[in-house]
């Protein structure tokens, strides 16, 4: 089935474009910021990400930027959304090399028009795996062995990075309130 992963801060606009895309068969995920976004990027392996350009955390923009220079996701396209009082930057959609904007509220002509072909590049990008096989089964290892998982340097970093960012802004007020304090007691 083709994924899409719809990442929107409007409950609304999460609905009805599952709502519309469901109806097409696309199997669809969303979350609603950036970070959720990133950090669902991984398991769910999308085929096409809606963003919206404007989302807590993190942008459209910077989710789209990730894709683009991501190796795992070189075949997944990335849509733009925009409602009506959010400023496009037209600059920045081609640098991070999005594939285009959608506005909301989501028309599903339009809608459809823009994420058919795009999610058919990105099967065809994957290569001759054009559906994911299902996953194969896990052996359980016998009891007296231990179990090692493997660790995904990619899913590390975008860990990491989200919670530097979150926790980022109260570092800046600690380190300025510090400084301060040493530059009023000279």
């Amino acid at each position: 089935m083709k994924r899409v992963l719809l990442a929107d801060d409007s409950p609304h606009a999460q609905r009805m474009g599952e709502q519309i895309l469901s109806e097409e068969g696309f199997e669809v995920v969303t979350v609603s910021d950036g970070d959720s976004a990133l950090l669902r990027l991984e398991d769910v392996d999308p085929d096409l990400v809606l963003a919206g350009v404007a989302m807590p955390r993190r942008s459209g923009y910077e989710i789209c930027q990730y894709v683009k220079i991501s190796p795992r996701h070189r075949h997944a396209r990335v849509l733009l959304i925009a409602g009506m009082k959010d400023q496009v930057d037209e600059a920045e959609v081609r640098r991070v090399q999005a594939d285009g904007v959608v506005q909301k509220p989501f028309e599903a002509s339009v809608l459809l028009g823009a994420v058919k072909p795009l999610v058919e590049q990105a099967v065809k990008a994957r290569g001759d795996r054009p559906e994911r096989a299902p996953a194969p089964a896990v052996k359980r290892a016998a009891p007296h062995l231990p179990v090692v998982a493997l660790i995904d340097p990619e899913r590390v970093r975008a860990a990491v990075t989200v919670a530097l960012d979150a926790s980022l802004p109260s570092l800046i007020d600690e380190i300025t309130e510090k400084v301060l304090v040493a530059l009023s007691a000279r």
